[in-house]
């Protein structure tokens, strides 16, 4: 039998320029492509004309393919003979599930590459005028899931850890869990006055940010309505932003040169 190859792609997050090189030509060759819900449609539009398109996304609270089924489909399509590009948000190793996937084909000796991507705890920071690290602010920088509730019993992090030992944080998934991160730093010794930031679809023509501290962002999240697809950003790099938010000002002035035609 003749067995295909699976690309486990990262898309990068959310502009489609952010994607690797290597990434978009898996796109280009693949004859079946499976992908998420936050990779930007516009990537799609390198498939050849007769690719297999397979939409896989997950809604908060709701599932379009559960994981147990997109495993299926990749060994599925795999031993179909097809190369296959399972295009994932972000880098496929931050939060993506590109282990269990990896794991999969590996049992069942499927040939198959990870292909990293630019994550979005980096990039949208970047994008809203935020550099994770910075001589004068940080020299610590981690990623955390940020969906975790303790009353469900899904918190297993190391808060005293986080509040004290790490510089910046980046909580994936975490806007609707902004007040038990908030409050479970400050509990665990970081200062309520720590600058936050909260950055909706980073990257892209839709992002938006807003700022305040751990003591009062929640109240600024749900009167600015910020929701899902956000990054949290704490830290004394958020500082930074307002001297080099360069992207959405360069949103501004495009909009502004655009009225004056």
């Amino acid at each position: 039998m003749i067995k295909g190859h699976v690309y486990l792609v990262g898309a990068g997050p959310g502009d489609p320029k952010l994607i690797t090189v290597y990434g978009l030509e898996c796109i280009q060759k693949s004859d079946v492509i499976l992908y998420d819900r936050l990779v930007n449609k516009d990537l799609l539009k390198h498939a050849k004309l007769n690719t297999e398109l397979i939409f896989c996304g997950k809604l908060p609270g709701k599932h379009e393919l559960i994981q147990e089924q997109i495993h299926e489909l990749l060994v599925e399509k795999a031993l179909e003979g097809k190369i296959i590009t399972r295009l994932k948000g972000g880098d496929p190793c931050v939060f993506g599930r590109v282990g269990e996937e990896a794991e999969i084909l590996a049992d069942n000796d499927i040939p198959y590459e990870i292909v990293p991507g630019i994550t979005s705890g980096i990039a949208a920071p970047a994008y809203a005028g935020i550099t994770v690290t910075h001589r004068d602010y940080a020299s610590s920088f981690a990623l955390v899931t940020g969906h975790g509730r303790a009353e469900k019993k899904q918190d297993t992090l190391n808060w005293p850890a986080l509040a004290q030992g790490i510089d910046t944080l980046a909580f994936y998934m975490g806007v609707g869990n902004i007040h038990t991160i908030c409050s479970k730093l400050i509990e665990h010794g970081r200062h309520a006055y720590t600058p936050v930031a909260v950055i909706q679809w980073g990257t892209t023509h839709k992002q938006r940010t807003v700022t305040g501290t751990l003591h009062t962002i929640e109240d600024i999240v749900k009167e600015e309505k910020m929701e899902h697809p956000s990054i949290i950003i704490v830290g004394e790099v958020v500082k930074l932003r307002e001297k080099i938010n360069w992207f959405e000002k360069k949103q501004l002035r495009e909009v502004e040169e655009l009225c004056q035609l």
